[in-house]
């Protein structure tokens, strides 16, 4: 688990006729920690940039799927 995935348990009732989910994730986008551009942040080149879609490293958070999680 990454610092941009968070977890929770849902609530269960117990009058609740589906199978318990043990627990939830969700994702937090980076942009939620950076408040403002701090100057001499590192860029990626422009070629790396396009493939990233962004122009932060700090920013880049990469999209993993539950399919190739195995989930």
């Amino acid at each position: 688990m990454n610092h941009e995935e968070r977890t929770y348990v849902p609530f269960r009732s117990p009058f609740d006729p589906c199978p318990p989910l043990p627990c939830r994730t969700y994702v937090v986008p980076v942009n939620q920690y950076v408040v403002f551009q701090p100057p001499d942040l590192p860029q990626f080149s422009p070629a790396e940039a396009l493939k990233h879609g962004t122009l932060w490293p700090s920013l880049y958070s990469p999209y993993v799927s539950r399919k190739m999680k195995g989930e």
